[in-house]
């Protein structure tokens, strides 16, 4: 027995909740062919054995062929669905978690020119910012067939063995008809709110008619869509407190907010360095407006947070949906006392921009999530013998590659140049927005602290230092430094990205910033640019700059840029840099009007275009080494011995991860290092 209000159970009608926390619907895009596969099934069992006592699938899956995928949607129209709902319930189930999935017509929030090319339809055809598809009006006809289709759906849910299902009501058809903003009638489905909720009820009706009493039916529902021509929380409040008292809705999951920008998609999904829990209270108030069961979900990252709103009395079951894609094992760790090793997440919604741009949901500092068939969320003791593990490098990478080791019982030596670990996350940090960050860092120094690991800081490790540790494994990850980007002249008047973020260059008064990478790192720079006071023109080659960033992360760049007067110029490279008197000539070009230029007077050019790999280390130890650095690609990816022995003369292999090998992000240093790790 505990007295942890998070370890509650809960009573949901006949349905028993072992605890007070779940995932939401979300979809991570790990579908195949619209159907919940082996990827998808071991992503959610994972959570099922990290402890949850619920994990809500799919965000959403699509009850009709003319709502094609947006981004990775299950296909719930489809018979097939069944078998594959069948086996991931059943795994879920195994482990006392119980399984529901989100139902929707995504209406207006898709693509015409997608799947069948049907044509995207809404109450009325108000057009949705992010999707860009002008819908058609929906006719009898079409919410006819629509109603339907929820009904055959919830049917196929029940015949899976789900537990339950909830429709959603945020962005989608089902509230398109509720807003004054998206609903322009004239009929019986716009003007009154009884009017408006018409078919919200058809939908009830109909699925409660295929699947029954004795099935769990809820609704993720927007209860106030905070601007001026969206759903008031008045009307909201309303309609969340008519459903409760339908007697046909067994909760309510309640949204805040709208979801048809970036900047207004944040507001609802808060990114790092944004308000934790903002409509915590506001889910508090509807569930004492209503007295019914309320699930809430909205950046409630940690376990404080989360043990706060069912102590509170503001919801019933709580939502840690992102923080599970950071740990999975969130319940697990707290019902063991090991609430200080939950691996924390920072916010940092790498997670839902790949997502939203055509990626499948990764972690940036998990890279067990989604890959579960090939590497453990709980890393098991080497079966061989014990090996000496030397890691050249304390950032993301090389910390992440001593904690694998170290877990596998290996004994293990970091070396590090500076005084203090965390490489270019420490640097990104610096942008105080940012500062989450270093939770990467910290959780990881206290996991090494735990495991025993020792770090030698302030050593420039030569290849005496290391031969002398007798290493059977060494590991370089000692990352990368900024280059310049290709200039005809000029290349020692710039000021690298990393000394603005760094604090090594003051920013001048007018400054030029070209960013030719794409990525976070120019975009900082820029920002702590503008917000020093400079006048500044943030130069890209790009059609669009920030490619390599997702829209959730380009907001609060954006909304800086904006505050600040920041001019942005796109589709111009930067060719040269002069000096004239005190102050700097850029010269300009083009990709695509041959002989254009064009020039820009300023005090200070900066420029970011990647880094090159620090790898004097690791050259100099290749010769040295069983492997001579070379990984067996292939075998890395199907199986077996990934460091070919070809120098007999070896006395241990040796391999390199993160930028010591190419530009790259966090996610993919600390991907390296786990599954290179588990292979040594």
């Amino acid at each position: 027995m505990t007295s942890d209000p998070l370890l509650q159970p809960y009573r949901l009608k006949h349905l028993t909740l072992k605890n007070r926390v779940m995932s939401t619907s979300h979809e991570p895009a790990y579908s195949e062919d619209g159907m919940p596969k082996e990827r998808y099934r071991l992503y959610h069992a994972e959570k099922a054995k990290g402890g949850m006592a619920m994990t809500m699938t799919a965000g959403s899956a699509i009850v009709s062929r003319d709502s094609p995928a947006a981004f990775g949607n299950l296909l719930a129209y489809r018979d097939e669905v069944v078998g594959w709902m069948r086996e991931m319930a059943d795994a879920c189930h195994e482990h006392d978690c119980k399984v529901m999935i989100q139902l929707t017509h995504l209406g207006r929030r898709t693509g015409w020119n997608k799947a069948d090319w049907l044509p995207v339809l809404s109450a009325s055809p108000v057009r949705e910012p992010a999707h860009r598809s002008i819908p058609k009006i929906a006719e009898d006809w079409d919410i006819e067939r629509i109603v339907a289709d929820y009904a055959s759906a919830a049917a196929r849910m029940k015949e899976a063995g789900l537990d339950g299902i909830e429709f959603e009501a945020y962005g989608h058809l089902m509230d398109g008809f509720w807003s004054p903003a998206t609903n322009q009638r004239d009929d019986e489905y716009g003007g009154s709110l009884d009017n408006r909720l018409r078919f919200t009820w058809r939908v009830i009706d109909a699925v409660r008619e295929a699947v029954g009493t004795d099935f769990i039916v809820g609704i993720r529902m927007v209860a106030d869509e905070d601007f001026s021509a969206g759903l008031s929380k008045d009307e909201g409040v309303e309609i969340a407190r008519i459903l409760a008292a339908s007697g046909k809705f067994d909760f309510l999951n309640i949204i805040r907010g709208s979801i048809e920008t970036d900047a207004a998609l944040t507001k609802v999904i808060p990114i790092m360095g944004m308000r934790s829990s903002p409509h915590l209270d506001f889910a508090g108030e509807v569930r004492a407006a209503t007295k019914f069961p309320v699930f809430h979900a909205a950046r409630i990252s940690d376990v404080a947070t989360a043990r706060h709103a069912i102590a509170t009395g503001k919801l019933d079951m709580v939502g840690m949906t992102r923080a599970h894609l950071a740990d999975p094992h969130i319940i697990r760790k707290v019902l063991e006392g090991r609430e200080h090793e939950i691996r924390p997440c920072v916010g940092a919604t790498y997670c839902l921009d790949r997502i939203y741009e055509g990626g499948e949901a990764l972690c940036i500092h998990n890279a067990a999530t989604g890959r579960e068939a090939t590497i453990p969320h709980v890393i098991a003791k080497a079966s061989g013998t014990v090996k000496n593990v030397v890691v050249v490098g304390a950032g993301a990478g090389g910390l992440e590659a001593a904690r694998v080791s170290a877990e596998r019982g290996h004994k293990v030596t970091v070396i590090e140049a500076s005084g203090q670990a965390g490489g270019q996350v420490r640097l990104a940090a610096q942008n105080q927005r940012r500062r989450e960050l270093i939770g990467i860092v910290d959780w990881r120094l206290s996991e090494l602290q735990r495991l025993g690991v020792d770090i030698h800081y302030d050593v420039w490790a030569g290849k005496d230092d290391v031969l002398a540790l007798s290493p059977d494994a060494v590991v370089i990850a000692t990352g990368g430094l900024p280059q310049n980007p290709p200039l005809e002249s000029g290349s020692d008047l710039v000021t690298s990205s990393w000394d603005i973020v760094a604090g090594a260059a003051k920013p001048a008064e007018n400054v030029l910033l070209y960013d030719d990478n794409g990525g976070h790192q120019g975009m900082t720079a820029a920002e702590m640019i503008a917000n020093a006071g400079s006048r500044l023109e943030f130069v890209s080659p790009e059609r669009f700059f920030a490619p390599e960033m997702g829209g959730m992360n380009h907001v609060p760049y954006m909304r800086a840029f904006h505050e600040k007067g920041v001019t942005v110029t796109i589709n111009t490279r930067l060719r040269s840099v002069r000096r004239d008197g005190n102050q700097l000539v850029a010269t300009l070009s083009s990709d695509f009007a041959e002989g254009w230029r064009g020039e820009r007077r300023v005090d200070q050019v900066v420029v970011e275009h990647g880094t090159l790999p620090l790898d004097d280390l690791y050259l100099s130890l290749r010769p040295l080494s069983k492997n001579h650095g070379a990984v067996d690609y292939e075998r890395l990816v199907e199986g077996g011995d990934i460091f070919p022995d070809v120098n007999g003369d070896g006395a241990f292999v040796l391999y390199r991860i993160g930028d010591a090998v190419a530009a790259r992000n966090i996610h993919a240093a600390i991907y390296d290092a786990v599954r290179f790790g588990l292979r040594v």
